[in-house]
């Protein structure tokens, strides 16, 4: 089938995305003027479905993100940082989606599993399904600017929460403390129950973060290692480095809070995490947009769940669209996992309703898996219902 044929005119998107929104009140979020003048987002009637949520956000992401039929890696994005797409020809970004692709679900209907539970505990507080809002920033350089900060905050950490999970709030690479602490500050004034992603910053920059994000109430904090990548092209002022295991000691003792430390791709490095007392660490590659030609991550997490042998909580990342691609992950080792793409596009494509649907979309999907290889609760899910490829 030709591109053409599979993808909307970028054209007809374009000119659709004009109209404006009229002043109304979505998921107990209000429509500003400010936020009219800023957000293309017509008014939602009746009751959305998942295509019109994702027909939404194409309008709304081109060129950013295409919202293509299935996120691999192999759409028009390859290439494009900022952007959705992954670094280099996107081979990251497709490992991704391959790794996890080529892991089979064993199928057991001999059992007596009717209604299972898909709910865990994430450090004393009880969410709904292991899947979390991957911290994600940039809503001007990585997502088009077509939502405000406070639009994507509200949309992102108001429909996790309404699905009966975290949201989510980063610190990018290009925004100033101000940014920042205007996104906590919507957290703290809707009570958003949510984990906080940090960039690898100087100590003291990276400490000043976990201080303020610590005053708005949130759950725990990663630090993306991974975006050390980003420092030759890191804006002025904005300075990111690699971590030595002192430098990751010294984070640890910085804050009470959980504190994962994201972009761990190999065992060792699990070592080392485990070593400097972390609460946990994020398998992740960073979708494929940081280096080049990293192996998926569904590739590398039972090695290093094996290393780390239960010794800290483990999530993981990478290319999450169903219920089935968690069962996966957690089949391997994985205690959670954290959903990035497919959220922001629900978030621009329905804000929080949009969110909400695409959450709960996620955990019936899980709930049927459950059912189809005999789990009762999450804590059933083992390698055994599933076949990894040598």
């Amino acid at each position: 089938m030709e591109q053409k044929s599979i993808f909307i005119s970028r054209r007809s998107i374009l000119k659709g995305s004009v109209a404006s929104i009229a002043g109304s009140v979505l998921s107990g979020t209000t429509i500003t003027a400010e936020a009219q003048e800023k957000s293309s987002i017509r008014p939602l009637t009746g009751k959305m479905t998942y295509e019109e949520v994702r027909n939404r956000a194409r309008e709304m992401m081109i060129p950013r993100c295409y919202v293509c039929p299935e996120c691999n890696g192999r759409g028009p994005c390859v290439g494009q940082v900022p952007g959705f797409g992954g670094m280099g020809a996107s081979r990251g970004f497709q490992a991704n989606y391959d790794s996890l692709a080529a892991v089979q679900l064993n199928s057991r209907v001999v059992h007596g599993v009717h209604v299972p539970d898909t709910s865990i505990d994430f450090f004393g507080t009880k969410i709904s399904m292991p899947v979390i809002a991957a911290p994600t920033g940039g809503t001007t350089y990585n997502m088009g600017g077509k939502l405000t900060e406070a639009e994507f905050v509200n949309a992102i950490c108001g429909g996790c929460n309404k699905a009966g999970t975290l949201g989510a709030v980063a610190d990018g690479i290009g925004d100033p403390l101000d940014v920042y602490e205007k996104r906590l500050q919507t957290l703290k004034e809707h009570g958003y129950k949510a984990i906080v992603g940090l960039k690898p910053r100087l100590q003291k920059d990276i400490i000043e973060r976990m201080r303020l994000a610590e005053q708005a109430g949130i759950i725990a904090l990663t630090i993306d290692l991974d975006s050390a990548g980003r420092a030759a092209r890191a804006t002025k002022g904005q300075t990111v480095e690699p971590k030595t295991f002192e430098q990751l000691k010294e984070l640890v003792k910085a804050s009470k809070l959980p504190l994962f430390f994201k972009g761990i791709m190999t065992p060792d490095e699990a070592e080392l995490c485990v070593n400097s007392g972390a609460a946990g660490i994020v398998v992740s590659n960073h979708g494929g947009r940081t280096l080049a030609d990293t192996p998926g991550t569904a590739a590398v997490l039972p090695k290093i769940v094996d290393k780390v042998n239960g010794r800290c909580f483990i999530m993981v990342d990478g290319t999450l669209a169903r219920g089935t691609d968690v069962e996966k992950y957690l089949a391997m080792g994985a205690n959670c996992t954290l959903a990035g793409r497919h959220f922001v596009r629900a978030a621009h494509g329905g804000l929080a309703d949009g969110v909400a649907l695409f959450a709960n979309k996620m955990k019936n999907e899980l709930a049927v898996a459950m059912v189809l290889t005999g789990a009762q609760t999450i804590k059933d899910i083992n390698r055994s219902m599933v076949c990894i490829p040598a």
